[in-house]
């Protein structure tokens, strides 16, 4: 069981990042994040030196998220299949599925949140956004290149841009459905992706 000082550490967290994705970085005092949590300033600063360090602190622990959840759908794409092309289109959908279901848009991603205020942050910031991104880059790329050499595609790309189309569909798709307030569309989008790598390999 949690300590009491260590579940309202992540209150702190919880709330701020719904902040955040709400009003942006710039939008959000440390004042109005109190208040809404009927914190003082006291408990917020035992906790966190300063809203920077919160800002790190909460980059880092979604950054992690986000490593952990890619490593695993890839882990488990892997174990699910032997050939590379089942492996993606099997990762892509674990990812569909995730988004399937939802009666509200999500609440978007805080690392691009973070990357549209970089004017706020360090270089340390930016090197800690881009860890996921740099992941899926590589390891995407990886599983393309196999992919290419088991089935020719039908059409000439660049395996590092179809390996980015990965996080761009998917930060794209958050920042749509959020706009539009349609739900689907996040799910919808990771599966026009994959079935456009199905499409290119297909034999």
């Amino acid at each position: 069981m949690a300590s009491k000082g260590a579940a309202t550490r992540e209150r702190i967290l919880d709330s701020a990042q719904a902040m955040i994705l709400d009003h942006g970085y710039a939008g959000v005092s440390v004042d109005q994040l109190i208040s809404s949590l009927g914190l003082t300033k006291g408990a917020f600063f035992h906790h966190f030196k300063s809203k920077q360090e919160l800002a790190r602190t909460l980059i880092q622990r979604y950054s992690d998220e986000g490593v952990q959840l890619f490593r695993d759908n890839l882990a488990r794409a892997k174990k699910l299949s032997d050939d590379p092309l089942q492996q993606f289109l099997i990762f892509i959908g674990l990812y569909e599925e995730l988004f399937e279901g939802l009666t509200e848009p999500y609440p978007g991603c805080l690392l691009a949140s973070y990357v549209m205020e970089m004017q706020q942050f360090d270089e340390d910031m930016r090197r800690i956004i881009n860890v996921e991104f740099e992941l899926s880059r590589t390891e995407l790329t990886k599983l393309i290149n196999e992919i290419s050499q088991k089935y020719p595609p039908r059409s000439a790309f660049d395996p590092v841009s179809l390996a980015d189309g990965f996080m761009a569909v998917f930060e794209g798709a958050f920042i749509l459905s959020k706009s539009l307030q349609e739900a689907n569309i996040t799910a919808l989008q990771l599966r026009h992706y994959k079935n456009y790598i199905d499409l290119l390999f297909r034999q």
